[in-house]
């Protein structure tokens, strides 16, 4: 492929980010950066967790990304009650064949929103890994494989804890990464007043790309140039944190994958067919900070893992542009 090649599929991939962008802003205004690191994570097959405050827009924001999207979407509503087969699926006996059959769940759509995911079981909540890290859900010894694209977009609430089961590392670290979308500001708030007062944005929007769509950006951005270097960046990064003495848990091998790949799909979107440093230090904190764990020692002083990795990427060294 050559480069005038490679420029012209980046500048269809970009023109079709900014279209999902753009689609979703229309019921969710005044949060440009968080609807593009959701269609980031979408692109670059990852999963997100959206942690914030109740009634900022976490669910409409996964409602409007699935209405942008030509695929299946699926709703599963966290209970403590909720059992694995309500969300993976079950086998039935048919009793006019005389067999079983395999009733999927919600997590067989394309997008699933996982609505308060801390409010269910831990039991119910590891019906989730093997989908989210293996894109399969195995019941009753046999496999089924997860259609592409695949996501979940999980939500949970940080203010209140009661009856509430917090997500294990191990879960942690399979969400690409973890946001919160904020309140907005005064005009943005006031634009919302005056557009959901006379109806309902969602209903407005329509597909705007495909799934083979999708799964064209995503080979698209995978092709995407990182050099060596870069590499060697993120690597840093991942070891530093592994030694930092205010944290007992690093960067894991899948963190590093996760930030080479969406540093990937940030590039395609800019018309870029080149990884910059400025790519991997933009997304370093959605995609690195919730796999973190602080030590005992430093939640008591306050210390968060947001501020350790800042810490970090101002402590490593950047490549220059002349070495890569």
């Amino acid at each position: 492929m050559t480069t005038q090649q490679a420029a012209q599929r980046s500048e269809t991939f970009a023109d079709l980010f900014s279209k999902i962008c753009d689609s979703i802003e229309r019921a969710i205004r005044g949060k440009r950066e968080v609807i593009q690191h959701v269609v980031l994570s979408l692109i670059a097959e990852g999963h997100i967790l959206l942690e914030d405050a109740p009634g900022v827009g976490k669910t409409s924001l996964a409602k409007a990304l699935a209405a942008s999207v030509d695929c299946t979407f699926g709703r599963v509503q966290f209970t403590p009650d909720l059992l694995p087969a309500d969300v993976v699926g079950m086998t039935v006996w048919n009793r006019g064949s005389g067999l079983f059959d395999f009733r999927p769940g919600p997590i067989f759509c394309n997008i699933v929103l996982g609505d308060e995911i801390n409010r269910a079981s831990p039991k119910t909540q590891s019906a989730l890994l093997e989908a989210m890290g293996e894109r399969q859900v195995t019941v009753d010894t046999t496999t089924h494989k997860l259609a592409t694209p695949f996501m979940v977009i999980a939500t949970q609430n940080p203010i209140e804890h009661e009856g509430t089961y917090p997500l294990p590392e191990s879960q942690l670290d399979r969400f690409l990464m973890k946001i919160s979308i904020g309140y907005p500001g005064r005009s943005a708030e006031l634009d919302i007043l005056d557009r959901h007062g006379s109806g309902d944005p969602l209903s407005e929007i329509g597909h705007v790309v495909t799934a083979a769509e999708l799964r064209a950006m995503t080979a698209a951005a995978q092709s995407v140039h990182m050099a060596p270097l870069l590499r060697g960046y993120i690597v840093d990064i991942a070891e530093t944190t592994r030694r930092h003495p205010a944290l007992t848990l690093g960067m894991s091998t899948r963190a590093a994958l996760a930030l080479q790949r969406v540093s990937r799909v940030q590039a395609a979107s800019v018309m870029r067919t080149y990884v910059t440093p400025d790519d991997v230090k933009a997304l370093a904190r959605p995609v690195l900070a919730h796999r973190l764990l602080v030590s005992p020692e430093a939640q008591l002083q306050g210390v968060t893992s947001a501020q350790v990795l800042d810490q970090i990427l101002e402590a490593v060294p950047v490549p220059t542009t002349s070495g890569m």
